[in-house]
């Protein structure tokens, strides 16, 4: 019997991304979210989550990948973190997969940008590639902190 990860999946521009289960606290539609002057680019703004005040942060532009079309609005996937949740904004929620560990591939050499820093490797799956994030890089862009 082999081991498997179990991951929450998501698009982004037509692209599958993942973070592993146990670090997501939970998924939501779209929220409301309050812009924050001069925050680092990739912080969209705050939500309020039952009294908690959370930073959204844009995968989009932590990744760099064009801005979503106008009038679309974002569904959150909130992820915990040393310092307290944090809501990945992203297309659309897909499964919760569970994946062999043998069938992870890391990064390549290749691979430049953003995503060098941020995606650890992927899973093959039929007709398509599952990009797992590294969750606490992922959030370390300049979040302020409340």
């Amino acid at each position: 019997m082999s081991a498997t990860c179990q991951l929450c999946t998501f698009l982004l521009d037509r692209r599958w991304f993942a973070v592993p289960v146990d670090d997501v606290q939970e998924v939501l539609r779209s929220h409301d979210i309050t812009r924050v002057p001069l925050a680092p680019k990739a912080v969209f703004g705050l939500i309020n989550l039952r009294g908690q005040i959370v930073p959204a942060i844009d995968l989009r532009t932590r990744l760099e990948l064009p801005p979503r079309a106008e009038g679309c609005r974002p569904m959150n996937v909130v992820v915990r973190t040393s310092d307290g949740p944090k809501a990945l904004l992203v297309d659309e929620i897909g499964d919760v997969l569970d994946l062999a560990n043998e069938e992870f591939e890391p990064l390549p050499h290749t691979v430049r940008g953003p995503a060098r820093d941020l995606i650890c490797g992927a899973y093959k799956q039929p007709n398509t590639l599952i990009h797992v994030l590294d969750v606490a890089k992922t959030v370390t862009c300049g979040t302020p902190t409340i």
